[in-house]
């Protein structure tokens, strides 16, 4: 007997069923999304703010080269006198600064600057060739300056650390 309705077994298997159809699940909403996509959103921004510094970075690096690159030709042009020393001595002291921790290359003068801008990409030839003026050369002028080879040496300099 069946204690809820108070009747038989056998009055319970003569009762229709009342069964409904399969139910199909609605569509998944659009919003908010699962949090893998909030992963790789977050993946996709991180990624495009690194490439954005990156180009920036190369941006930046080629405008300097550049304009360090048009000094050193506006000098070639320049006057060959004596001042032809310090303004090369100063180009090549600002790309340093630009490369070098300031605290290696900002108090360099005299022999000490052209021993750095040999060890640096130099090869000797400050010290020993045309870039031997660079040494005193700010403070006691020569006009015996081979200004071509200054220039030249300097360009090579340039192109080594720029």
């Amino acid at each position: 007997m069946n204690p809820v309705s108070g009747q038989g077994a056998v009055g319970a298997a003569q009762q229709p069923l009342q069964l409904r159809d399969i139910q199909m699940p609605g569509d998944a909403p659009l919003w908010p999304p699962a949090p893998g996509w909030w992963v790789l959103l977050a993946l996709l921004m991180a990624a495009a703010v690194a490439a954005t510094l990156k180009l920036l970075r190369l941006w930046r690096a080629r405008r300097r080269r550049a304009r360090i690159t048009a000094e050193l030709e506006r000098l070639r042009g320049a006057s060959r006198g004596p001042e032809l020393a310090a303004s090369v001595s100063a180009l090549l002291k600002r790309a340093a600064l630009g490369r070098y921790p300031r605290e290696q290359v900002a108090a360099l003068t005299g022999p000490a600057w052209v021993e750095f801008l040999d060890r640096t990409g130099g090869d000797g030839a400050f010290a020993r060739g045309a870039g031997a003026i660079l040494a005193d050369g700010v403070y006691a002028p020569r006009r015996d300056c081979d200004a071509d080879a200054l220039l030249d040496l300097a360009g090579r300099w340039l192109g080594k650390n720029l």
